[in-house]
């Protein structure tokens, strides 16, 4: 009965948090804090860090060493913390294998990085996959990110503005594989170095946020009480 009442008391406070996932504003804010405010610099900088992998996507890796943690603990934590975190029609759970010990699912960063041209505009956003293999006392955490996704507003710059509104803005969905984007090209292919510039570094940020949060929850749980000592 212990149990079962302290799973729902856990499972009420994930359903209620809303501070898992940081909104592109606070992303933006700890990026700057982080690695500065010159995007072209700063990813300059992580690119001589970073090595695309074989499918010439993003990825990040670490293992998490969680005490004498068993399989099945860090599973039901682990399971709360995905479930309240990746909730709506944008961030999903796409894999949940409790035999298997992995759960796997898709965030979403809306904003990222913005351009506004003469001619056109355009929004940057993120999907990554978090994907979080368990076994008994670690875990091992893997963020993959292959592309940028764009809504592009042809004929919505600021030259617009000044039309006589008898050609309307286009707009196209696009997904910029990360390695035709600068600074992995040298030659941006979409012509959007501080734009490409940014959106790393704001996914690099990311990806040291979710880390950090899932570390935190199976470390110290989710509100830092659960055992069975109440």
């Amino acid at each position: 009965m212990k149990k079962i009442l302290l799973l729902l008391t856990v499972l009420c406070y994930c359903i209620s948090m809303s501070s898992q996932v940081m909104r592109a504003e606070e992303l933006e804010k700890y990026a700057k804090e982080k690695y500065g405010d010159s995007w072209v610099e700063a990813a300059e900088t992580l690119s001589s860090q970073l090595t695309l992998d074989k499918n010439n996507s993003l990825t990040y890796t670490q293992i998490v060493d969680c005490g004498k943690a068993t399989k099945e603990q860090l599973y039901v934590i682990l399971n709360y913390w995905f479930t309240a975190t990746f909730n709506d029609a944008n961030s999903v759970i796409k894999l949940n294998d409790k035999e298997l010990g992995t759960i796997i699912g898709e965030g979403f960063v809306d904003g990222i990085s913005e351009h506004l041209g003469g001619m056109s505009r355009y929004k940057v956003s993120i999907t990554p996959i978090i994907k979080v293999d368990i076994k008994d006392t670690k875990i091992r955490i893997t963020y993959t990110l292959q592309y940028y996704n764009i809504i592009k507003v042809i004929g919505g710059g600021i030259i617009s503005a000044f039309s006589d509104g008898t050609q309307r803005p286009q707009t196209n969905i696009e997904k910029w594989p990360i390695d035709t984007c600068y600074p992995f090209a040298e030659k941006d292919k979409h012509k959007a170095k501080k734009t490409s510039s940014k959106a790393l570094v704001m996914a690099h940020a990311y990806s040291n946020v979710i880390m950090d949060k899932i570390e935190e929850v199976v470390k110290n749980g989710l509100v830092g009480n659960e055992n069975d000592d109440w």
